[in-house]
Formats: structure tokens, sequence, C-alpha cells
């Protein structure tokens, strides 16, 4: 669960809050997915303010007391503070970090349509990041529900009920990969417009042309024209919406992408990372089946091994029904994390790049050949996810290869052919491994 902490200073001449959680948005298009790191808020006040009297409950301290109940396993206790926070006319930070910790409570009691209602309501009226739901390892368990589902389906459609900022993040992602798609749309409305117009002055002339006459215009020319001119709007008005499906789809697809960035998995030492953790260092074929079939085709990958480990390949088994047999564990406020934190960005000091080479070089040698699903449930609806848009049967064998930058290369039913994809897959070292970095 992401930490809302709200801490009261004296003596300052201004107030401000900070927030350290940030939108996640994939690196591969350059949104959606970064660190997960804690929510935190601090509260700075003048020095005018008066300190509160002991004993006198506010949203903030009853945020805190919240905070510190749940990190002792008091969730009810816990939730009951959130809820008492809110009646007390908190600020909108204070009132988002209530709900934000209440959902968190509810999906540490399998409550998911009450963790859902709370985060609808942070989302719409408080600008709560939908980042921050994807990204928090505590709601592991409310993302292996429908109701999450449902919610990221709200989210990335944006409406009333649920706000607009994670469509528009979405949406740019869209159109750094489509950069071009808004100049078409502007030739579809221009050209469109202009056959509108055209036919407007073809009308009464088409009239004049059956009605014949002295002085009619032929009729076969000007009706050639009206017809050059519907034809160019029915095509034109078709290209529009068939544009606007293409941008639906590719925006579901880049919601998919972010879910799966973070997926947690086990490496051969035990440690556990986010999926985005490991691009720019491995190629994950996800093998999704039946358990005998899965272990048939690591078997048969274990023959190609060698050339596999040089292409980066990381074999990652998931097991149909694997998910509903595994109890997801329930983690609180103030338990560690079992995935680590993503490494610092670029844009961060020197002293702190240099340490994020090093954490990433430490964890390719902690890569091996396979590496073990964490919250199986997770990946199982992500898996039936990307085979419903494919149009596949729900529950059918499939493969899925995914490239350095983290996106879907290409899926397949059944098992792979390891021959086929050595052949396919080009060295790490090679030029067009560089390219899709």
């Amino acid at each position: 669960m992401a930490v809302v902490a709200v801490q009261q200073f004296v003596c300052f001449a201004d107030s401000n809050w900070r927030n350290i959680a940030r939108p996640c948005i994939p690196s591969h298009t350059t949104i959606l997915l970064h660190s997960r790191k804690k929510i935190q808020f601090s509260l700075i006040s003048c020095s005018s303010s008066q300190t509160p009297e002991v004993g006198t409950q506010t949203a903030e301290s009853c945020v805190n007391l919240g905070l510190e109940l749940f990190s002792k396993g008091r969730v009810k206790d816990a939730l009951t503070q959130f809820e008492t926070a809110l009646s007390l006319n908190p600020n909108p930070v204070e009132a988002q970090a209530a709900y934000y910790n209440k959902a968190c409570c509810h999906a540490y009691r399998g409550e998911g349509k009450k963790a859902a209602d709370c985060l609808r309501t942070a989302l719409k009226e408080y600008n709560l990041k939908f980042g921050t739901i994807l990204n928090d390892p505590d709601l592991a368990s409310f993302r292996a529900l429908p109701e999450f589902k449902e919610l990221q389906e709200e989210a990335r459609l944006g409406g009333e009920d649920i706000g607009y900022s994670f469509r528009r993040d979405l949406k740019l992602i869209s159109e750094v990969q489509a950069p071009f798609r808004g100049v078409r749309r502007f030739f579809y409305i221009a050209l469109t417009a202009a056959a509108g117009i055209s036919l407007f002055f073809t009308v009464p002339r088409l009239i004049r042309a059956i009605s014949g006459g002295d002085g009619a215009p032929d009729l076969l020319a000007t009706s050639g024209n009206a017809a050059i001119n519907i034809g160019g709007i029915v095509v034109l008005v078709a290209l529009f919406f068939w544009d606007n499906k293409k941008e639906e789809e590719q925006l579901a697809q880049i919601s998919r992408d972010e879910t799966l960035s973070r997926l947690p998995l086990r490496l051969s030492t035990n440690r556990v990372v986010e999926l985005v953790q490991l691009r720019d260092t491995v190629r994950p074929v996800i093998l999704a089946g039946k358990k005998e079939t899965v272990s048939q085709a690591m078997q048969r990958a274990e023959r190609f091994r060698t050339e596999l480990l040089k292409r980066g390949v990381l074999l990652v088994p998931v097991i149909w029904g694997e998910g509903r047999e595994t109890k997801i564990e329930k983690k609180g406020f103030g338990l560690q994390p079992k995935a680590a934190e993503s490494l610092p960005s670029i844009g961060e000091d020197f002293e702190k790049r240099a340490q994020s080479i090093t954490a990433k070089s430490k964890l390719k040698s902690e890569i091996r050949f396979k590496a073990e699903v964490v919250s199986p449930a997770e990946w199982e609806r992500w898996i039936r996810d990307q085979q419903k848009s494919e149009g596949v049967s729900l529950g059918e064998d499939v493969y899925i290869i995914l490239r350095l930058d983290g996106r879907v290369r290409r899926s397949g039913k059944g098992m792979p052919d390891w021959q086929q994809i050595v052949k396919e897959l080009p060295p790490m070292e090679a030029f067009l491994s560089k390219l899709e970095r």
C-alpha cells in the first residue's frame, strides 16, 4: 500500500505539499511505467498557525494514526480512522490520502467492490494518478480481481465518474506511437468539409439538370460530380471512424502493456522484481497453458539453452489455474515490499546514476534461464485479456514473446518452435537488438 503520511511543521513562511509518487508510464513509449514509490505528503504550515490542542482530532492526525494501526496489523481500526478523517472536513490532499489508504484496507480484507469505489472517488474528485494504483505492491490482490479490470477499463475510456487523467496519459503515448494520426484527421475533416461545400452547390445544379429546359447543365456531368462528392464524403467519414477505432485499440494495448510491465517475477536468486526492471536486459517468453504442455515446452527449450541465452531469452511459465490455488499474500502499510525499487532515472544526480548502473549490473548477474511468476492470478488475468484482444479462445495454450523494450513482439497458439525463435531473434550484441532498446 502506498503510504500517505501527513506531517506538520511550524515556523515556515508558506505551505508546500510534496507528492513523490508519480504516474507510471512505460518507458518504451516514454510513458506509463517508472519507479514504484510510496506516496508521502508533508504539510508545512506558516508561523502564524496555531498548534492543535493535544487530543484534538484532525483529518491529518486520523490518517497518520490509521497508518500506524495498519502497520501493526490492526486493519479494522485503521479503516475506522480513515473513515473518521473523511468526516472531519479534510483538505483535498488529506481526502485523497484517506480514500486511497481506505481502499488499501478494503483490498487487504478482500473487499474488491469497496476498494474500487474508494479509488474511483479518489481518481475523480482528488486527482489520484492511476499509475499509483498500478504500481503499489500492496494492491496486488486487488489487481487480480474483476473489480480492478472494470476500474481500469473505465479509466481508459474516461468519463465524469472517474475523470480523464489516465486517458490523457494513454493518448500521449498513442501520439508518440502514431505521430501522424492528428494530421490525417485534419485532412479527413478538411476534405470532408470541402466535398460537402461542393455538394451543397452541386445539388441545385443537379435539380436543374433533371428538370431540363434552356440553360440546364449537362445531366451526366452534374450527376457525376454529385456522385464523386458523395462518395468522397462516405470514404472520408469511414476513414475517420476507422482511425478512431484503431486509436481505441491502441489505447487498450498500451493499457495492457502498462499492466504487464508491473507484473512481478522471482529470479533464480529468489529476488522479486517487476518486469519493467528487466527491460533492455532480457526478452521474456511467456508460456501459458496446462502444466504438462508447459513442462514439455520447457524441456524442449533446454536443448537450445545456449543459443537462447545469447539472445537474452528468459522463460516465464504460467500454469492455468495456479492463480486460483495460490493465496495472494496481503501486505500492509509498514511492511517492506518484496519487489525491489526501480532503478533511478537518467535525470537524477551522478551518484544515483552510478548506483543505478551498479544495481543493473547486479541484476543482470542474477538473471538465469527461467523465472517464476509471483501473483499468478494477475498474470493469468493479463494473458486472458491479451487472448481476448487477439481473438484467441480463453484458456487455450499460448506463448507470448516480448521485445527488449517490454512490448509484445509476437504471440501464437500452442507452444513455440525454439529453433525458429533462435533464427528469428538476433543476439544481444547485434545491431538489431540495440534498435529494440
